[in-house]
């Protein structure tokens, strides 16, 4: 038997955080429509903002019209003043975009019946139980890391936490970051900056200019973004960032950088580490020498204690160094960035079977 279709489908909820049952569900949605809306309708209460929520969807599904808005109204299955506040919010949305009515309704839980009616559609359940997509938002909040498997790219690159390694010249940054990086099986992202030395027209001679640094660190950002929409878990370690590029554009330029400033601003990291300067300097042809060492490790020291991010210097030899590293980074939560709860359920008795929030398929 051939699958009913429809010219104006619409899915709504929270989103929080998209996986790989709302893929199925507006995939499916796709399949069945025309034209589908999706609406993430997200709450002040939540800690990921709905626009970057629709944001991660139109990555995933170009061909769904994906929309936002803030929904503060408080969630009642039995009251049906709160049923009219939300579908007040999900019709301004439709109106928005010109969307003369909505033939279908599409979810997975039973809420779906009641909306469509409201709506004078038709209900369309998809996957119900979640027997096909074993997975809700509840549970990915939960245990981010457990359901690694159901998170799009960009939802992992948001939950991977980044573990930056930093330090003056020979001071074994590469060494720590990497065995780091091993130990926990996690991705580690190589320093841009030296491989651009290696490539710069006029070699290490030629005046260093701004716009090296600002491509350095954007370069080293990009890199840092992509290790994360990989990661087989939520941690990423590097070996290097922006931070690092801003000093090292103090050392070689003369002054600050407000570019590569501002961008390591908007990407603080969740841990550094600063290498110590303890260690035998040894010159591999493209370092500055040991004269300056010291002087950069303070200029290090002092950067960080100005940032946001929690920092630790180590020390002693490799073996010590990593044990060092090793017991801050399980101090993490490793399990995936916590979440807020989004806003409480009431009336779920009187749903007549509703298994899931009316604002989260």
């Amino acid at each position: 038997m051939s699958e009913q279709r429809f010219a104006q489908g619409l899915v709504v909820g929270k989103f929080y955080p998209p996986h790989a049952g709302h893929l199925h569900l507006v995939a499916t949605a796709l399949r069945r429509c025309e034209r589908v809306q999706v609406q993430v309708l997200a709450s002040s209460a939540e800690s990921v903002p709905g626009e970057l929520r629709a944001a991660w969807l139109r990555e995933e599904l170009p061909g769904a019209d994906v929309v936002t808005a803030l929904d503060d109204h408080r969630v009642d299955y039995a009251d049906p003043a709160a049923w009219e506040a939300h579908v007040g919010v999900m019709r301004s949305l439709l109106d928005a975009r010109g969307v003369d009515g909505v033939d279908a309704v599409l979810t997975s839980d039973a809420y779906g019946a009641e909306l469509a009616q409201r709506l004078g559609a038709q209900w369309v359940q998809v996957d119900p139980g979640r027997t096909a997509v074993p997975v809700s938002g509840r549970a990915v909040r939960a245990d981010p890391a457990g359901h690694w498997w159901a998170l799009p790219a960009a939802v992992r690159a948001w939950h991977a936490l980044r573990v930056v390694v930093v330090g003056a010249e020979s001071t074994g940054t590469t060494t720590l970051s990497r065995d780091l990086a091993e130990h926990f099986g996690a991705p580690w992202v190589p320093e841009h900056g030296r491989e651009w030395c290696e490539v710069r027209p006029g070699g290490l001679e030629a005046p260093w200019h701004t716009a090296e640094f600002d491509l350095i660190a954007r370069e080293q950002s990009r890199l840092e973004d992509d290790a994360a929409r990989t990661a087989r878990r939520p941690l990423v370690v590097c070996d290097t960032d922006a931070l690092a590029t801003a000093v090292w554009h103090e050392r070689y330029v003369g002054h600050r950088s407000p570019t590569v400033e501002a961008l390591a601003a908007s990407r603080v990291p969740d841990l550094y580490l600063l290498t110590g300067a303890e260690i035998p300097f040894v010159q591999d042809g493209w370092r500055d020498g040991e004269h300056v060492r010291l002087a950069m490790h303070e200029r290090f020291r002092e950067v960080l204690a100005a940032q946001p991010a929690p920092w630790l210097e180590v020390s002693g030899t490799p073996e010590q160094r990593l044990a060092a590293a090793v017991e801050a980074v399980e101090r993490l939560p490793l399990r995936g960035r916590p979440m807020s709860d989004p806003l409480p359920e009431a009336g779920v008795e009187a749903g007549a079977g509703v298994t899931g929030s009316m604002l989260a398929p």
